[in-house]
């Protein structure tokens, strides 16, 4: 037997940038949503297309993978 402990992959730092990856792109989400017509014959071109949901909600969407990624990938660092 060796003296070397098998650790789980995912350390409380880990978990800690997952969790700001995922408020990220429930953020990204949450602003592409909304601009509910009242009527059925109602269409507002401006709320639709507007900068909100067309740029920066993708780009959080984006932003909060890859923040999720890089807390999947990120390794402890070994300081001896």
């Amino acid at each position: 037997m060796s003296d070397n402990k098998s650790q789980f992959g995912f350390q409380p730092e880990n978990y800690k940038i997952l969790l700001i990856g995922l408020a990220i792109n429930v953020l990204g989400f949450i602003l592409m949503i909304g601009g509910a017509a009242t009527e059925a014959n109602d269409f507002d071109s401006n709320e639709l297309f507007s900068a909100r949901r067309i740029t920066i909600a993708p780009i959080l969407i984006v932003l909060g993978y890859v923040v999720i990624l890089y807390a999947i990938m990120k390794r402890k660092s070994t300081k001896e």
